[in-house]
């Protein structure tokens, strides 16, 4: 269950060392950034009948649980209940990785396959500086936007992938919202990828342990700021999230900004509005909404687009002490994040086919 991964040429050299503001923050070294050092991989696109298949077990469960609830009310017989509500009792009750060495087979499967089905291409602007960070064990967070219906885009950090170089790659995970982990089936699948739980003794843990991570910090917010309306605009809800910065202070974690592209349009969708169905949302962890992808089947796989994913130059962040941390250096780590972030897109909008989007932070 191997996929073959052409990989392109590249070109590594030393990263320039930061400048700094007035203030002695770090500033934007968007000056030192030259294209030609950046290194891309892309896989080419296979949508056929076993990657097909793949991606509805890695990401049609929504679909699939639907079926089943339908199903289970509307036509199983007494026996066939019983054994869905054993079947989901077992994932519940079993540890979410449950079976761990056959869970983890699957699991690199289902990303194997997901790389040739979304034709995935990665852009890594500074490599050299990710291996200077694994060689001295530090703990790097990758700060993943947009998040859009599913941010199933995450899977390029996957460990069994190598898209990310050194011990940050091998020990690579990514954090999702708490609820997949309290769904039977979804829980048992997404462990199987190697994801884990968005809470911050997940986050801490792994950060204090030198592992690095993988999350979104825009969360299910940014789906309520869809607008099929104005489908150019592309929105993320970053002003408010500045707890991730925090915890990176504590432990002097780098913050990575992180970009994928093409995630938008995965798949057709209606969502409700309203200032009680977005505290609804943030409560359960996700948005209750109708999508439907490919074969306009709801709740499906997405579209077989291709899948572009930028990994910008990491923010190196200082280790301070919790009575050292202040909201004027968190909101000063937080603004910077953004300027990277915008400019992340500015550059690569254009070779992205985004050359007509606007980026919206709120």
């Amino acid at each position: 269950m191997q996929a073959t991964k052409p990989t392109m040429a590249f070109t590594i050299t030393e990263p320039a060392p930061a400048s700094t503001t007035d203030d002695g923050t770090p500033s934007s070294n968007n000056n030192n950034i030259d294209p030609s050092k950046w290194k891309v991989h892309e896989t080419p696109q296979d949508a056929g009948l076993m990657s097909t298949i793949a991606v509805t077990l890695f990401l049609g469960w929504n679909g699939i649980l639907m079926g089943l609830v339908l199903y289970f009310v509307l036509i199983a017989k007494e026996w066939e209940r019983l054994l869905i509500l054993g079947l989901g009792t077992l994932s519940l009750v079993l540890p979410h990785h449950y079976p761990p060495y056959l869970g983890y087979k699957i699991g690199d499967w289902m990303v194997f396959q997901a790389e040739k089905y979304f034709g995935l291409k990665t852009i890594i602007e500074n490599e050299q500086q990710l291996l200077d960070f694994s060689d001295k064990n530090k703990s790097v967070i990758f700060a993943f936007e947009p998040h859009d219906i599913i941010p199933y885009a995450v899977f390029a950090f996957s460990p069994s992938l190598k898209r990310i170089p050194g011990k940050i790659g091998e020990d690579g995970c990514c954090l999702m919202s708490s609820a997949i982990f309290r769904t039977p089936f979804l829980r048992n699948v997404y462990s199987w990828a190697r994801s884990f739980p968005v809470d911050k003794s997940t986050f801490l843990e792994r950060l204090r342990c030198g592992k690095s991570l993988t999350f979104i910090p825009g969360g299910v917010q940014e789906i309520f700021m869809l607008d099929p309306m104005n489908p150019r605009d592309l929105v993320l809800y970053l002003k408010k999230r500045k707890g991730f910065v925090k915890l990176a202070l504590q432990t002097g974690s780098p913050i990575v900004p992180v970009f994928g592209f093409h995630l938008d349009g995965s798949y057709g969708y209606w969502l409700p509005k309203g200032r009680w169905m977005e505290l609804y949302a943030r409560y359960i962890g996700y948005f209750p909404l109708l999508f439907w992808g490919r074969w306009f089947i709801p709740y499906g796989i997405p579209y077989p687009k291709k899948i572009q994913v930028v990994v910008g130059s990491a923010m190196d962040i200082p280790r301070l002490g919790n009575n050292d941390i202040s909201q004027d250096i968190i909101d000063k780590y937080h603004g910077i994040f953004l300027k990277e972030m915008e400019a992340l897109f500015e550059r690569h909008k254009q070779n992205a086919g985004y050359g007509d989007c606007h980026l919206k932070i709120c």
